[in-house]
């Protein structure tokens, strides 16, 4: 419901006419059992104990120093005028300073020993805080100021993770003249191989990543437009849906058209691959499920959505299918139902932006548009609404980190903006501006780093988001390529 004075539909809207068509340390404790060898064979160490132990290192002992010195008393109870707060803090200071068994000890008494000096025997008591003590037996978690089974309340064990820093400008920009700034349109899609497809006019062109290049794949002529575009899993078959209601499909490492699949009567605005099964979404409020291996054009028919239907995507394990539309509804669909097994009406516009969690099963996320502008999450194995954010803005599109729980928002009316989250706090981590208009195109690199945002303002934006796999430690290939402003045709 894209339309502010509507209460039910989103508007269709065209491109404008007057647009520019511009080209873990374990403990140290002793065992006595002998049956605990650290090697096979060895028996364990067991020293006497009435011999002490000595070490070539330094190592301070403090169970016999002067805790006058700190002005520390032995017990929180030795001071009638502090309050419960001090207690506790002077408590935990000398526990770290002298050990967790200073509280024990009683009127602790510096040693003397004799100082020669000036031909007479002199004794003082023994400035030294520390003196070297024999070997110290005790674990090591008994060191910290409190152990890990009794903590403090308030205090965390835990070290502070510093920020991730999110670059706040696009690292790469290209010009995209004829880029439609249409709402229920999916124009943009970024490949396994590295290689994003565009659609501009009736003309889709392919940025190769690695190189930089751009190539022309087809033509569809002036009585057509390309209105969505799809790539297939492996990523050397891109899908094209026009405004004519057809499908065709593409070779594009050789730039050679395959088929051309037709079952739609309007445009094809949605499109969604699982293996070898292709779901086109369209205008005339449909979705036609397609075995690219098969001769029919369409194998089955999926009926249930008022409107049209814009938003379209296929879970990762490829068992449930999501579908958007212009009726403000989310349906979710299986393999063997022309039917959807799950609705959800809660939006109040236009649902395009779907997004599954590639972490945990059956995690979908959706958002509305311009009337709506919430983000929702819905649990499909339980049936069940999960929480809802505000956003403040048309919600344009969504997609999820491959490397951590974030996502992605893009938005529309009325602040254009890129929002990451961190889930499932929805903290934002990062606001992202440059687009002029709705940024109503978005894709995802198949590293899994790196995004490509979409707009009216006929501009492709990279940007760097989403953080690496841990196992991954070299740079980017997408994110070394160079920086700049260039032309995608």
């Amino acid at each position: 419901m894209e339309n502010p004075s509507s209460n039910s539909m989103e508007p269709q809207s065209s491109p404008d006419p007057d647009s520019k068509f511009n080209p873990k340390t374990p403990s140290k404790t002793n065992n006595n059992n002998s049956n605990n060898h650290l090697i096979p064979g060895f028996n364990s160490y067991h020293p006497s104990p009435s011999r002490s132990i000595y070490s070539d290192r330094f190592i301070p002992s403090r169970t016999s120093s002067n805790f006058a010195l700190f002005g520390l008393p032995l017990s929180p109870s030795s001071s009638n005028t502090e309050d419960s707060s001090t207690n506790a803090y002077t408590s935990l200071l000398r526990t770290a300073l002298f050990g967790p068994d200073s509280g024990n000890v009683v009127n602790p008494v510096t040693p003397e020993k004799n100082v020669r000096g000036n031909g007479r025997n002199l004794k003082r008591p023994n400035s030294n805080i520390f003196r070297y003590k024999t070997e110290t037996r005790q674990r090591l978690d008994s060191l910290l100021p409190f152990g890990f089974d009794e903590q403090m309340p308030g205090v965390s064990t835990s070290p502070v993770k510093a920020p991730r820093k999110v670059p706040k400008s696009p690292y790469k920009v290209l010009d995209a003249p004829a880029l439609q700034d249409d709402f229920y349109l999916n124009l943009v899609d970024w490949s396994s191989q590295n290689v994003l497809a565009v659609g501009l006019g009736s003309c889709v062109y392919l940025w190769h990543g690695s190189s930089g290049k751009v190539v022309k794949l087809c033509d569809l002529g002036i009585d057509d437009n390309v209105t969505s575009v799809g790539w297939a899993q492996r990523g050397t078959h891109l899908a094209v849906g026009t405004s004519n209601g057809k499908v065709q499909l593409w070779d594009a490492s050789h730039c050679k058209r395959i088929r051309t699949m037709e079952g739609h009567r309007l445009r094809v605005g949605a499109l969604a691959w699982s293996s070898s099964q292709l779901s086109s979404a369209s205008r005339d409020k449909s979705i036609l499920q397609r075995d690219i291996r098969a001769h029919e054009d369409y194998v089955s028919k999926l009926s249930g959505h008022k409107s049209e239907v814009c938003g379209l995507k296929w879970s990762p394990d490829s068992r449930e299918l999501a579908s958007g539309g212009n009726d403000n509804r989310l349906f979710v669909w299986n393999n063997h139902s022309t039917q959807p097994v799950l609705k959800y009406c809660e939006h109040t516009a236009a649902v395009k932006a779907i997004a599954w969690s590639p972490h945990l099963h059956g995690l979908l996320a959706s958002g509305g548009g311009t009337t709506d502008r919430c983000i929702r999450f819905w649990n499909t194995t339980t049936n069940t609404p999960l929480s809802c954010m505000d956003t403040g803005s048309q919600v344009c599109n969504l997609v999820w980190s491959k490397n951590a729980d974030e996502l992605v928002s893009t938005h529309g009316y009325s602040q254009n903006q890129i929002i990451l989250w961190r889930y499932p706090t929805m903290t934002k981590i990062a606001t992202l501006t440059g687009h002029s208009y709705r940024v109503l195109y978005l894709a995802i690199s198949p590293d899994g780093q790196m995004i490509v945002t979409g707009a009216g303002d006929e501009t492709l934006r990279f940007w760097n988001v989403f953080p690496s796999p841990k196992s991954q430690n070299t740079e980017s290939e997408i994110g070394a390529s160079s920086l700049g402003r260039t032309q995608i045709r």
